[in-house]
């Protein structure tokens, strides 16, 4: 697979000269200063991908373009958004770059509750504590409702069997301070959303209102309605990425869990299988991140690469831990359960020339100061690299395809 890394712009703290260095081979990266709704020109996209190229990089996938929210709810300037977004796929389309990670997650882009949750071997990851969870949402958002949803809700099979999620908000109402309050809300709201061009900042003055305002949005909206709203974009733009040889991959919700009342749709094996049947054209595929896919108990991740593969543009290699609680975090991309080393093997004879990025590393050996993205760290993610390259090597010398390590004379 094409070796990728997510880069955050010009103003990145990870420069495309440390990129080269490390061996990455393509650039997955957006227009972050393009306000949501706008048109991407081509003059901008061709002036950050001859910035890429300068460096011996290509721009290989947009991750992403972002589907405002009025596409995802059904609002009235629908139509006139999907043209804004069609005409940036084909500016995208006149540089040369064809392939586009995109989410129809509601609101949140991702979530966790501890962006620096602590590891036996002093690193750290991002993690997910469903009481925590809880607690933001009946305490903090004080969401209608979110009290009787918490108290119904029950994990998968073989995953915090008899645990008590609302009793363990309450009880942790009874210690949080507003110092915690504030982090939490830090975590959940800004420090995951405000980088990847979604509907929050750092200069958010009222985020919690702002939230509640984006939620309502979604009143009466459920789950049906929300496939019929992503059917509806995708057919609406196909014409536009046939034309053009443009391909979507979709990115699973992460987690994959209902949460804040809100449908989600990219969960299991049987949406995927949904929405490539809703639209059957090979530009509608999938963003294969096993890492998401990996925190959903009920998720077999290699049978799900192995079905999948075919429609998949772009794959995501990290991977989940899930605890016996069903609390998770981020695992080893040589641990958890997404095994990595079989996902190479499916995705190699699938598509060796599949763009893929290792996703979310560890934080380790000062990477905590440097004032990186949360989950994006450079030493982190470059021991992941590290990991994967070699996988991919191995894996490439049972299916006796050659491989190449760039930066290297051979």
């Amino acid at each position: 697979m094409e070796r990728t890394w997510r880069w955050f712009g010009k103003n990145d703290k990870i420069t495309l000269a440390m990129l080269k260095e490390i061996g990455v081979e393509g650039i997955v990266t957006a227009l972050h200063d393009v306000p949501l709704g706008e048109v991407w020109t081509r003059e901008k996209i061709h002036d950050l991908k001859t910035y890429i190229e300068s460096y011996g990089m290509r721009w290989s996938v947009v991750e992403s373009l972002p589907v405002v929210e009025t596409i995802k709810y059904g609002g009235p300037d629908r139509d006139h958004q999907i043209e804004v977004y069609k005409e940036s796929l084909r500016n995208l389309s006149a540089e040369g770059i064809h392939t586009i990670c995109y989410n129809f997650m509601p609101v949140l882009d991702w979530a966790r509750t501890d962006l620096n949750h602590p590891n036996p071997n002093g690193t750290t990851n991002l993690y997910f504590n469903y009481a925590e969870f809880a607690y933001f949402d009946i305490y903090i958002l004080k969401r209608p409702g979110a009290r009787e949803e918490w108290w119904r809700f029950q994990f998968p099979a073989g995953v915090g069997q008899g645990r008590n999620v609302l009793a363990e908000a309450d009880a942790l109402a009874k210690t949080m301070t507003p110092e915690k309050d504030h982090d939490l809300v830090e975590t959940i709201i800004i420090k995951t959303q405000g980088f990847v061009s979604g509907n929050f900042s750092e200069n958010d003055d009222a985020p919690i209102q702002k939230f509640r305002e984006f939620l309502d949005l979604y009143k009466g909206i459920d789950k049906a309605q929300l496939r019929a709203n992503m059917k509806y974009f995708l057919e609406a733009i196909m014409p536009t990425c046939e034309e053009c040889d443009m391909n979507m991959c979709v990115h699973p919700d992460d987690p994959p869990i209902e949460i804040l009342g809100l449908p989600r749709i990219v969960r299991t094996a049987d949406d995927i299988r949904w929405f490539l049947n809703a639209v059957p054209n090979k530009h509608n595929g999938l963003t294969f991140c096993a890492g998401s896919l990996s925190a959903g108990a009920y998720n077999n991740v290699v049978d799900m690469a192995r079905e999948f593969a075919p429609r998949t543009h772009f794959v995501h290699l990290r991977s989940c831990h899930i605890f016996p609680n069903g609390d998770f975090t981020e695992a080893s991309h040589l641990g958890g359960r997404a095994d990595i080393i079989e996902l190479c093997r499916i995705f190699e004879k699938e598509n060796p020339q599949l763009p893929m990025r290792v996703d979310h590393g560890m934080t380790m050996l000062g990477d905590e100061n440097r004032g990186y993205n949360a989950g994006y760290s450079f030493l982190g993610r470059m021991f992941a690299m590290g990991q994967v390259q070699g996988i991919l090597a191995t894996v490439d010398r049972e299916l006796g395809i050659p491989y190449k390590q760039p930066g290297f004379f051979e």
